[in-house]
């Protein structure tokens, strides 16, 4: 196996695209997602040959990495003389969980990324806070990052790494803590960087912070984006219609408001569930623009065995897009399987239409097999139309040849070191993916 690379990830700044090809189909419908290959120059942390699957995957990285070490330090302790931390990674974990779940991730990046990046591991919604709703766990950890931020005067970047619920904590989060940066509004950015929504006239550019800071990667590993609505969303039910009929109307006695927003029933009828209030910006949070703010956004999605989130809403992906994945993993990176950038895709946003007010009605009146299927397919449609306006890295990871892979769910971010120890290959990755934005933010600012 080569030595871990840094992983060359510039999700916003006009990768190379290629065979990236509209369907003819309609507006709506993502175009191809392409290997992000750019090609090498003077301001490139890495630069790497990729074996592509016709031009659209990657299936394997050739290191040619550059020299970031300056006299025994890194690049960023080179500029940081003080030694003090720069960059806030805030871990968030999921359902019924707590900060042991990043026990080794956390020591793993503390080791990989060194003293100019601050991990901090969140703790205000451990266990049964997750099921209080997705907006409240939310607003917790707004707060917790703020006092994060208060007290460490050295801070000037951020970003958030989140396993499975928690990043729709940290994708609620994000919205609370952004502020727009009213005096940098290049209007000659970048297509690839921008979409116009038409009737809103609404862009989105960099310049705002999140927490007052500039906000560089957002992670997230096996999160449901778009709920666990519908088929195969919610694996450990089989895919059968009378237990995904029942799951829906039972969710919220077991784990709260949370359960209803997972399963898009949650608020009235007349109303957009919370989950594409999340993939639009509107009156109760800029969420989107948040998310634009972020140079990178790289989700991480486990193609099978993930007993919790399916493969599809874990990846943002519609049923069509889903192809067989690779079963070799990437040089360096065991279990990671694939790799591929989804670029912009031009739309006028994410929408509750009428006849959307009336299907969610009969889900939640009379929750039988067609009024659930068509109500969420809408929804997804709609989720995924708004979210796909931004562009994504998309990770695919495959624990088939793990000893344990129905542990996939927990394998992702090494829950535990001796039982899910099968994810140690991802943790290294996203350490990697982190390591060179770090390095590029650096470089840029310094140029």
């Amino acid at each position: 196996m080569a030595t871990a690379p840094f992983i060359h990830a510039r999700c916003l700044y006009s990768p190379q695209i290629s065979s990236c090809k509209q369907p003819p189909s309609s507006s709506s419908t993502s175009p191809s997602c392409s290997s992000s290959i750019p090609s090498s120059s003077s301001s490139s942390v890495v630069s790497f040959s990729s074996a592509t699957n016709s031009g659209q995957r990657h299936q394997g990285i050739g290191i040619q990495a550059m020299n970031t070490i300056t006299h025994g330090k890194s690049i960023a302790g080179a500029w940081n003389s003080k030694n003090e931390p720069e960059h806030l990674l805030v871990l968030v974990h999921g359902i019924l969980a707590s900060t042991s779940d990043w026990t080794y991730a956390e020591a793993e990046l503390k080791r990989r990324l060194g003293t100019n990046f601050l991990i901090y591991v969140s703790s205000s919604n451990t266990y049964t806070k997750t099921f209080s709703g997705i907006n409240g766990a939310g607003k917790r950890l707004a707060e917790e990052v703020k006092e994060v931020v208060k007290n460490t005067k050295s801070l000037k970047r951020i970003s958030f790494l989140a396993h499975s619920l928690g990043g729709l904590f940290a994708r609620y989060a994000i919205a609370v803590l952004y502020s727009p940066d009213a005096y940098n509004r290049d209007q000659s950015g970048d297509q690839a960087n921008s979409i116009k929504e038409k009737p809103q006239n609404i862009s989105f550019f960099k310049g705002g912070t999140i927490a007052g800071l500039e906000p560089i990667s957002f992670i997230t590993l096996a999160t449901p984006h778009l709920g666990v609505r519908g088929k195969k969303q919610l694996p450990f039910l089989l895919g059968v219609p009378i237990l995904e009929k029942l799951a829906a109307p039972i969710a919220p006695f077991f784990v709260g408001r949370t359960g209803s927003q997972l399963f898009l029933t949650d608020g009235k009828a007349n109303k957009p569930p919370l989950l594409l209030r999340m993939a639009t910006d509107c009156e109760e949070g800029k969420f989107l623009s948040a998310l634009g703010e972020f140079r990178c956004r790289i989700v991480y999605a486990n193609v099978s065995y993930d007993h919790m989130v399916g493969w599809r809403t874990s990846s943002i992906r519609r049923e069509t897009e889903l192809s067989k994945p690779p079963r070799r993993s990437l040089d360096g990176y065991k279990h990671v399987v694939d790799m591929e950038y989804c670029p912009p895709v031009p739309s006028d946003g994410s929408h509750f239409p009428p006849k959307a007010a009336k299907a969610k009605e009969a889900a939640q009146n009379v929750p039988n097999a067609q009024n659930t299927l068509e109500y969420h397919e809408l929804m997804e449609e709609e989720m995924i139309r708004g979210l796909q306006r931004l562009g994504w890295r998309k990770v695919d990871v495959s624990f088939h040849a793990a000893f344990w892979p129905f542990f996939a769910h927990n394998n992702i971010h090494v829950k535990n070191e001796w039982l899910h120890n099968a994810g140690v290959g991802v943790i290294a990755h996203v350490a990697d993916s982190l390591k060179q934005q770090e390095a590029s933010s650096i470089l840029a600012a310094n140029l």
